[in-house]
């Protein structure tokens, strides 16, 4: 671990790079051309009429078996077919959810050394940061972020979190209680879908004892936005992930089979999708799917990305109630910790660590 004590280069801020007003980005955020976005239908198969499924929770929890047995086979298809999908009426409080992104965009635009008090490490991630991965001369994402700890409790340190503005400590803290909520809510749902007791996908994750962060993505305005990413196509990692996205900027790309579906957010909608984590506990009936972050030529973005992830020492498998002789389990046992080292050491990867881990006789 002592390769990820310090950055190998000195860390610039995207936001810095943008306020600059340069006409041309630095090469160091050039993607090679076969990774760069494109903004035409023809060259880079991408459907502006498609969006992932839009689910509306009201009545998930009431007594009417027939419209919780209509919702839950909507989260399912999505889950199955997709590995995104957005949800509606979801019980988080639509101005909690306002302050949430507003009090970070305060935060972004506070002077720079209020900022750079909190500029974080590759050792824990927490903090004020620019970049992912500690490869010395890799390309680089078109964003700044901030990462905190929320679960479990012993790494949830206040003086961690921004004191900027005033009330986005409290404001943090209410926001990340709701979501582990919601979330423990959703884990029942894909328990009880996969034909498995409600509270065995929870269990598995190490019951209460869960790991639970918190990653506010800035995305500067980009004078090229056709030569870089906001963030790199990757999976994500951990368990569940909750995104609360900018409603006014479009900028997340979902993969769906070989084109790149742009998600057309609802207002005070929450965008869930499934990590590497529930990919193996299900053996894969769940899909952890590529996505990536394309960047504004005029405006900036602000999203929040909630990660609900197992304790980070239990060895995740799959579930043995759903290992069968036509399908054997996909994966060795791997706990969290060992998993995320991965991204650490080398930054977003599309799928190639969950599928590095699949035996040679599955393929």
């Amino acid at each position: 671990m002592n390769k990820l004590q310090d950055w190998p280069e000195p860390i610039v801020r995207v936001q810095s790079l943008s306020e600059s007003c340069l006409n041309k980005i630095p090469e160091r955020y050039i993607k090679p051309s076969t990774e760069r976005p494109s903004f035409s239908s023809e060259n880079n198969n991408i459907d502006h009429n498609v969006n992932i499924p839009i689910i509306d929770l009201t009545g998930l929890f009431q007594a009417d078996q027939n419209v919780r047995a209509q919702i839950i086979s909507q989260i399912s298809m999505a889950c199955r077919e997709w590995g995104f999908f957005q949800i509606l009426n979801h019980g988080v409080r639509p101005e909690l959810m306002d302050q949430a992104r507003e009090g970070w965009r305060q935060f972004f635009h506070a002077p720079m050394e209020v900022k750079q008090a909190y500029a974080n490490s590759p050792k824990t991630y927490e903090g004020y940061g620019s970049r992912l991965g500690v490869e010395k001369g890799a390309i680089l994402d078109w964003s700044d972020y901030y990462f905190l700890h929320y679960r479990p409790t012993n790494l949830k340190d206040f003086n961690k979190w921004p004191p900027y503005p005033p009330s986005i400590r409290e404001v943090i803290d209410e926001y990340c209680k709701e979501l582990v909520e919601l979330c423990g809510r959703l884990m029942k749902i894909l328990s009880l879908e996969l034909g498995l007791r409600e509270d065995h996908l929870q269990n598995a994750f190490g019951g209460e004892n869960i790991g639970a962060c918190l990653r506010v993505n800035f995305y500067p305005k980009c004078p090229q936005p056709d030569l870089t990413l906001g963030l790199s196509s990757h999976s994500d990692p951990g368990g569940l992930t909750m995104l609360l996205p900018d409603d006014q900027v479009p900028g997340l790309q979902v993969r769906k089979g070989d084109n790149w579906i742009t998600v057309k957010p609802a207002k005070h909608a929450f965008i869930v999708n499934i990590g590497d984590q529930v990919q193996v506990l299900s053996n894969a009936n769940y899909k952890s799917v590529e996505h990536r972050v394309i960047v504004n030529p005029n405006q900036e973005r602000v999203s929040l990305a909630f990660f609900y992830n197992p304790k980070s020492d239990i060895p995740i498998e799959p579930v043995k109630e759903l290992i069968t002789t036509d399908k054997p389990a996909l994966y060795p046992p791997m706990t969290f910790d060992e998993y995320r080292l991965f991204i650490r050491l080398r930054g977003p990867r599309g799928k190639s660590q969950v599928d590095s881990m699949k035996s040679p006789k599955c393929y």
